[in-house]
């Protein structure tokens, strides 16, 4: 088979890689990789006022990857503030969030917030993700990609040749 159409964009097509809906459309964690992915959904999430779901997803990412226990401590006070505490401003809906209290702030771990990012995590992909593949803002994505792929032009060109001979 000469033409095989890697994921990475390696196809001789001249288009920079694979329709980005496509990826996204394969997994949740395809949409969550892709900067463009995350921000149209973070639209999404904003009409189902859940943005804060997401918002929560890239902190806990974010702190991952932190190495200064300073910084650590001033991200875990911010995260638990934005969307744990009883009084966060963005707060998200997870079981167990009321037995993370502060003091475990002063002591923060790469993964103190897994299980709470996981939950999240899944609500997303089980919930607001499905919803999302069927949402007008991801169809119209999808159909302009589609579009660029396929330029009008050539279809037109195509018609007004057929139009003009089949006269």
């Amino acid at each position: 088979m000469a033409y095989i159409h890697d994921s990475d964009g390696g196809s001789s097509s001249g288009h920079q890689s694979l329709r980005s809906t496509a990826k996204w459309a394969a997994s949740l964690e395809n949409l969550l990789e892709d900067p463009e992915g995350v921000k149209r959904f973070r639209e999404f999430l904003k009409k189902e006022f859940s943005e804060e779901n997401v918002l929560f997803w890239l902190a806990c990412e974010d702190f991952k990857k932190m190495q200064d226990k300073k910084q650590m401590q001033e991200k875990a006070k911010e995260i638990y503030m934005t969307f744990l505490s009883s009084k966060a401003s963005s707060q998200v809906n997870v079981e167990g969030q009321s037995r993370l209290n502060e003091k475990i702030l002063e002591e923060p771990h790469p993964l103190m917030f897994q299980k709470l990012q996981d939950q999240i995590f899944n609500l997303m992909k089980y919930d607001s993700y499905s919803r999302f593949l069927k949402s007008d803002l991801f169809l119209k994505h999808k159909q302009t990609e589609e579009e660029e792929e396929d330029p009008p032009d050539t279809q037109t060109a195509a018609k007004r040749a057929s139009r003009i001979y089949n006269t």
